[in-house]
């Protein structure tokens, strides 16, 4: 059985920083940049890419959808 891998990818200039992915997130996998964007808002970004699963639970929760959930199989 192959196993799923996942990979987030933040559209950044988007993001404003809500959080809400990173409490969605049962992985643990996001966290907020300590950089900010364009706009000031400290965007969400993948601090454990090993853990990510692929579930979108993050995407999910974006209300401005800008959160994109690749899946692979390894």
């Amino acid at each position: 059985m192959a196993k799923i891998k996942g990979a987030v990818v933040v559209n950044v200039e988007r993001c404003k920083g809500c959080n809400l992915c990173v409490v969605a997130c049962p992985s643990h996998v996001l966290s907020l940049n300590k950089e900010a964007n364009s706009k000031g808002y400290n965007y969400s970004t993948m601090i454990n890419p090993d853990d990510c699963v692929g579930c979108a639970a993050c995407a999910y929760v974006c209300p401005d959808a800008c959160i994109t959930v690749y899946k692979v199989r390894i």
